[in-house]
């Protein structure tokens, strides 16, 4: 008789099935290539709305460099569909990006050249002595200023900004909300236009010698900035309509210019739609449209909030960006040619 010894073992659970790894790895790729052909479809049909979805879309160019290698990544592992669609959306969005690179080569026209500056003070912070000196150097016609305060009109005052270009429309509001058009040729002061939150405009028309008459803003759109989602959406809204209500282009009329911070980059369908009334972004057009105007004051991925628009019959010969030490932006400058009289 054969004897048993010990306690009868309990049943064991099953163990968990192995972890089915040829499913994760798809599913990871086609995570990857989706959230960049989604960016890429928000990007191209402008349908970027509300808090935080425009200002992300403000990132495009970075995404777009960060695109590049998932095909070649798709294809090394054999997933074809995913290479395929990964494929589209790097075209897509090089097809948004990379025309800002490089230059139209446009004819200009035969009428007088203005060079024009705009910069954005930093709630008046930016140093004066810097300001005056890009003037003189780069022999400046008209200067756009924005977020304009008292002092800092008192401190360009005596840099000696008023002996370069004497006549002005100047509008200085403490905060953020003042703003100002410097002119080496006279101008009639047309007032200020206030966006909401109190952003000012300057506005001013200047007769430039064998053109017609030119009429100028300097631009600060209401910025689509807050930590707060509440508050976030109503400036959003409150962008887009300042956008909305920036003066048209008028090609077979008065030539316009608009020059300033308009807190919007190539990417937003907002600022495409005020170019596609008739305008020119000064920097797109000279192959310029992927020079980074701000923040310059902390590390953070740098966008292009300040343009140069004119519209279609004005020629660019060139743009150049200039640092402002005091100033989280960097100035923009313009070489346009007007068509003559």
């Amino acid at each position: 008789m054969t004897q048993t010894t010990g306690a009868v073992l309990a049943d064991e659970p099953d163990p968990p099935p192995p972890v089915r790894r040829g499913r994760v790895l798809p599913v990871a790729i086609w995570t990857v290539v989706a959230g960049f052909a989604l960016w890429a479809v928000v990007r191209l049909f402008g349908l970027e709305a509300g808090y935080p979805f425009i200002q992300l879309i403000s990132f495009t160019p970075y995404l777009a460099a960060l695109a590049l290698p998932v095909p070649l990544v798709a294809l090394v592992l054999r997933r074809w569909p995913a290479a395929a669609v990964a494929t589209l959306t790097v075209a897509a969005l090089a097809a948004a990006v990379l025309p800002r690179g490089f230059a139209a080569g446009d004819p200009l026209p035969a009428g007088p050249t203005l060079r024009v500056l705009t910069a954005n003070m930093m709630v008046g912070a930016a140093d004066p002595a810097r300001l005056v000196a890009l003037v003189r150097t780069e022999r400046v016609d008209l200067l756009a200023l924005q977020e304009y305060t008292p002092q800092a009109e008192r401190a360009l005052d005596a840099a000696g900004l008023a002996g370069l270009l004497p006549h002005r429309s100047a509008h200085p509001i403490p905060g953020v909300g003042g703003s100002a058009l410097y002119s080496r040729l006279p101008l009639h002061d047309d007032g200020v236009r206030m966006n909401p939150y109190e952003f000012g405009q300057a506005r001013a028309t200047v007769p430039v010698p064998g053109a017609a008459p030119v009429a100028v803003e300097s631009v600060h759109v209401t910025a689509p900035a807050s930590t707060s989602p509440d508050l976030g959406s109503k400036v959003t809204e409150a962008w887009t309509r300042a956008l909305a209500a920036e003066p048209p282009a008028t090609v077979d009329g008065q030539v316009h210019l608009l020059l300033g911070d308009f807190n919007a980059t190539l990417d937003h369908a907002a600022l495409r739609r005020l170019i596609g009334t008739g305008y020119r972004d000064a920097a797109d057009v000279t192959g310029q449209g992927l020079s980074m105007t701000w923040p310059y004051d902390r590390l953070f991925p740098r966008v292009a909030l300040d343009h140069v628009l004119a519209d279609r019959r004005v020629g660019v010969r060139r743009v150049a960006v200039y640092p402002v030490p005091g100033s989280d932006h960097r100035a923009v400058l313009a070489e346009l040619v007007f068509p003559p009289r």
